[in-house]
C-alpha cells in the first residue's frame, strides 16, 4: 500500500513510520504545520508542532529514507481546533481539544487530502490497535500498553476511517518503542512526550482564554444562589474544579466547595459540596460509531476522561443522542467532555457530553 505517515517530529510517530516501512509499505513522511507562529509552540516537554518538531521530523524521515514533505494545515488547525476550543469555553462547556483534531484534522483533512493524492492509509503513532473481521469489518480496540492507551481520543472515527488507518504502535510498551528508535539510530529516541494543549504553550489556559474572551467580572454562588464570592470571568472554570475559587464566605460545615455549575450568559459559577458533583445519568450529542450500531440499546463501558476509568453503563441511541445510564456515580463530569463507549476493549463509538444529572 501506499502509506502516509504523519511525522510529529516525536519518537511514536517516527517509529510508527518504521514499522510501516517494514510491512513493506511505500511510505511518505508528512510533519503537519498547525501554527501561524510555530515557534511559539513548544517549551520543553509541552506542546507540539514546533518548528524543533518539524526539523525532528525530517531528521528521522532522512534516517528511514523516506520522502518527506510539510503541510500547512494552519488555516484549518485555527477554525476547527482553536477556535471552537474558545468558543465551547465561552459557552461554559470543557472540551478536548485532542479528540476534535483527530476528528477535523488528522482523519478528515490529512486523510482526505492523502486520498486525492492517491494514498491507500494514513499512518500515526497512536496507541491503539485495529482488528480487521472475518467479514472485513475494521474494530478499534484499546492499546497494549494501557498507561499510554489512545483509544478514548481515537473514538470519533468512523469506518470509512478506520479502513484507511495504520496504528502499527497498538502492540507495543513505550518502553520498548524507545528501544526500538535507539536501535534504528533515530534522535528522537529520548526526546521527552508532549504533554497539555499543543497550542498553549505554557500551560496556562486561563490566560489563554483571558486574551480571547477577555476579563469580565461575575458572582460565585451556592446552590441557595447566595453569592460567596466573586470571578473574573466564568470561562476560567469548568465542572468539579476547586482550586483558584478564592472563596470569600466559607462553607457552613467548613469543607471545600466545587464548581458544580457554570453559566456564561449571567456569568455566575456556581459551587457545592463534593457529593453533589455525582453524576448517574449523562446525555450526549452528535453520536459517532467506529460501525453500524446495529441495535439502539446495550450494556458496556463507558469512559469519560483520557486516562479515567471505565465505568459500567446502559446505553439508549438515536441518530442524535446517546442517553448513558451509570451504574455507579462518577463525579466532576464537564458539558463538552467526550464520553466514549466500549465493549471490552473494543471502541463502539463517541458523543460529546451535553447534560449530566444525578
Amino acid at each position: 500500500m501506499r502509506v502516509l505517515a504523519a511525522m510529529s517530529g516525536g519518537v511514536d510517530s517516527a517509529v510508527a513510520a518504521a514499522l510501516a516501512l517494514d510491512a513493506g509499505h511505500d511510505v511518505t513522511g508528512v510533519h503537519l504545520a498547525l501554527s501561524k507562529n510555530p515557534q511559539s509552540f513548544r517549551t520543553g516537554a509541552r506542546g507540539c508542532c514546533s518548528v524543533e518538531d518539524g526539523h525532528d521530523a525530517r531528521r528521522a524521515a532522512d534516517v528511514l529514507d523516506i520522502p518527506f514533505y510539510i503541510w500547512d494545515l494552519s488555516d484549518r488547525f485555527a477554525a476547527d481546533v482553536v477556535d471552537d476550543f474558545v468558543a465551547e469555553y465561552a459557552a461554559g462547556r470543557t472540551p478536548n481539544p485532542c479528540v476534535r483534531c483527530n476528528e477535523r484534522i488528522k482523519f478528515s483533512a490529512v486523510l482526505d487530502r492523502a486520498v486525492a493524492l492517491g494514498f491507500d492509509a494514513v499512518c500515526t503513532g497512536h496507541y491503539a490497535r485495529l482488528v480487521t473481521t472475518a467479514d472485513g469489518v475494521v474494530e478499534l480496540h484499546r492499546s497494549v500498553d494501557a498507561a499510554k492507551d489512545q483509544s478514548y481520543v481515537l473514538g470519533v472515527l468512523e469506518q470509512a476511517q478506520l479502513q484507511r488507518s495504520l496504528f502499527p504502535l497498538g502492540g507495543w510498551q513505550k518502553s520498548d518503542v524507545r528501544a526500538e528508535a535507539a536501535a534504528r539510530g533515530l534522535a528522537v529516541a529520548d526526546k521527552p512526550d508532549s504533554h497539555d494543549i499543543c497550542f498553549i504553550a505554557d500551560g496556562d489556559t486561563a490566560r489563554f482564554l483571558d486574551h480571547r474572551l477577555g476579563n469580565r467580572i461575575g458572582d460565585i454562588v451556592d446552590t441557595a444562589g447566595v453569592k460567596v464570592g466573586e470571578h473574573s470571568g466564568s470561562h476560567r472554570f469548568t465542572v468539579g474544579q476547586r482550586r483558584g475559587l478564592r472563596l470569600g464566605v466559607p462553607a457552613a460545615d467548613g469543607k471545600p466547595r466545587y464548581v458544580l455549575d457554570l453559566a456564561p450568559v449571567s456569568n455566575t459559577v456556581t459551587v457545592g459540596p463534593r457529593e453533589s458533583l455525582a453524576v448517574r445519568r449523562i446525555e450526549g450529542v452528535r453520536p459517532r460509531w467506529t460501525q453500524a450500531p446495529g441495535r439502539t440499546a446495550w450494556r458496556g463501558l463507558v469512559q469519560l476522561r483520557a486516562h479515567g476509568v471505565p465505568v459500567a453503563a446502559h446505553a439508549t441511541a438515536s441518530d442524535e443522542w446517546v442517553e448513558m445510564i451509570l451504574e455507579s456515580p462518577v463525579a466532576g463530569v464537564a458539558p463538552g467532555q467526550a464520553a466514549v463507549l466500549y465493549d471490552g476493549s473494543r471502541v463502539v463509538g463517541s458523543s460529546t457530553v451535553a447534560a449530566t444529572h444525578p
